[in-house]
């Protein structure tokens, strides 16, 4: 009887919205161009190298048919917790909208009195989001294999232009601009006249040195906005249907034109409707359990808290080749790459040793003030963090992340030398950690709340591989160099990631628009990028 009545009232939920979009006020498309492409092979051989193509980004470029997810994500990184709260209540309404008018909605919600110059998502955010959305089938045949590539979207352009450009080398793209006053959005976006009469079409697909008659195809997507530029430009367009993007797949990572390594933002989980439910009812069971899972960190020894805290969610796991002559216990320093905050923590916990001190950089005093382990802040200056770090390790364990920073990815940032320079052997430590709702590190955020949005997670869990230690005593700069790279390399090596020579400052100068410096009222070094 119950699935009776959930099945009658789905089927009147259906027709009510059928009914209802009657309703509403439609713009008609304007007639479509020349000849409509029945299977994207016919309109985008494989073959057909040169060339240019006009690509619509919303259920063209990107498989999705909503862009519910995007504008909720800035809505929560740029904007909080109650913007995206109000964005999430207004769905049902937004789904009785056409796609154009959803955008204009949505955007007027999720970027309502934000600063324009603060405005980091579409550069920071956004890109991890949107490049598992990319179809592969479409990026092959409309992008890279085309002389030329224009993307047209009816997305606010500082949500789509950075990614587009950076990640996927677009060549142009056409979007509404935001308008503002006074170095503030005011929510609204240009109309599509606007911006054709602000962008070049002409050039953008033919580009500056042009290129006489250029064979230009075209992919549609959602909506009828920019038709007009399809129709004008374009000799055939292949239009996906709803079926089509189900049969597509996303675009596999060794085919990114660049590697995504930086992106920032707390959320770990598509934004969709249900998931953002899902998250707002589980906020307030979650901070509880934080707190629970913390004091159980500070309060309790290591023997104790660790099979407490895997009652409680927290999933963790040691990995001691030889656990008789492991260098875990005969080893003093540790050189570990950083996942989180607490990585210090799981390599003491899986070594059993309560000794140890961890160094640190740029963590909140209260982060601080809660480690169960003893931490101690470098100050960029080599001689003065050297000093410290060798009489710290002439009485106790050392944990250090030569990295300097975070990295979500399955990449290793270039390890800083110094603690090569010690004249102490090292034991590499591979750290793997994954979470399922909230990111535990942030470059342009609150830092002090890492530990708590790491806690939060339902199921956070962390893999702590102890590798064979690497002789370093008393190395020279060069020495210490080739040290730190084989320590880089063992790491990458047992993690399957990636090594690269990217450091803390590129990080920073991405994601937060700076230098990633920090003011311990002393004399700077840029040079040492140890944490």
């Amino acid at each position: 009887m119950s699935k009776a009545f959930a099945k009658s009232l789905f089927n009147l939920n259906r027709a009510l919205v059928r009914r209802l979009r009657l309703l509403t006020v439609r713009a008609q498309p304007p007639a479509r161009p020349h000849r409509i492409a029945a299977t994207l092979d016919d309109a985008l051989p494989a073959d057909g190298g040169g060339g240019a193509a006009v690509c619509k980004v919303e259920g063209g470029l990107l498989m999705s048919s909503s862009t519910f997810p995007y504008f909720m994500l800035v809505a929560l990184e740029a904007g909080g917790f109650l913007r995206a709260l109000l964005l999430l209540l207004l769905y049902p309404a937004l789904r009785l909208l056409s796609h154009g008018q959803a955008i204009k909605v949505m955007a007027m919600v999720s970027f309502l009195g934000l600063r324009k110059d603060a405005f980091r998502a579409g550069r920071a955010a956004l890109p991890k989001l949107l490049m598992a959305d990319v179809s592969a089938e479409v990026f092959e045949r409309a992008v890279a294999a085309r002389r030329r590539c224009v993307c047209v979207s009816a997305m606010p352009r500082v949500m789509v232009e950075p990614f587009l450009t950076e990640y996927l080398a677009v060549d142009a793209v056409v979007a509404p601009e935001m308008k503002e006053f006074m170095g503030y959005y005011l929510g609204v976006m240009e109309g599509e006249e606007e911006v054709l009469q602000r962008v070049n079409v002409e050039e953008a697909i033919a580009g500056e040195k042009g290129g006489g008659d250029v064979v230009v195809i075209g992919v549609g997507g959602l909506g009828c906005s920019f038709d007009s530029l399809f129709q004008k430009h374009c000799k055939e367009v292949y239009m996906p249907t709803e079926l089509a993007r189900r049969q597509w797949r996303p675009l596999p990572r060794q085919r990114h034109p660049k590697p995504l390594i930086f992106h920032d933002g707390r959320t770990a989980f598509r934004p969709t409707p249900a998931a953002m439910l899902a998250m707002f009812v589980w906020l307030p069971l979650g901070a509880a359990l934080a707190i629970i899972r913390m004091a159980v960190f500070i309060l309790l020894p290591f023997s104790l808290s660790v099979p407490l805290l895997a009652a409680l969610g927290m999933h963790s796991r040691a990995i001691i080749p030889n656990p008789s002559s492991s260098a875990s216990a005969t080893t003093n320093l540790f050189a570990c790459n950083h996942r989180s905050l607490l990585d210090p923590l799981y390599i003491a916990a899986g070594a059993g040793r309560a000794d140890l001190a961890a160094a640190t950089y740029s963590i909140s005093r209260l982060s601080e003030a809660l480690s169960p382990i003893a931490t101690f802040r470098l100050t960029r200056d080599r001689a003065a963090d050297r000093a410290a770090m060798k009489a710290r390790l002439s009485s106790s364990g050392l944990v250090v992340c030569p990295e300097g920073t975070t990295c979500r990815e399955p990449f290793l940032l270039r390890f800083s030398p110094l603690f090569a320079e010690l004249g102490s052997d090292v034991a590499p430590v591979a750290l793997h950690s994954a979470v399922d709702m909230f990111h535990g590190t942030t470059a342009a955020g609150w830092k002090a709340l890492d530990p708590l949005f790491f806690l939060m997670n339902p199921v956070p869990a962390y893999v702590v591989h102890f590798l064979d230690a690497v002789e370093c005593g008393g190395a020279g700069p060069e020495e210490a160099r080739a040290v730190a790279n084989e320590v880089q390399r063992r790491i990458a090596e047992a993690l399957g990631y990636t090594c690269t020579g990217l450091t803390r400052r590129d990080k920073y100068l991405m994601l937060a628009g700076n230098e990633g410096l920090v003011d311990h009222g002393a004399k700077k070094n840029t040079t040492c990028t140890s944490c």
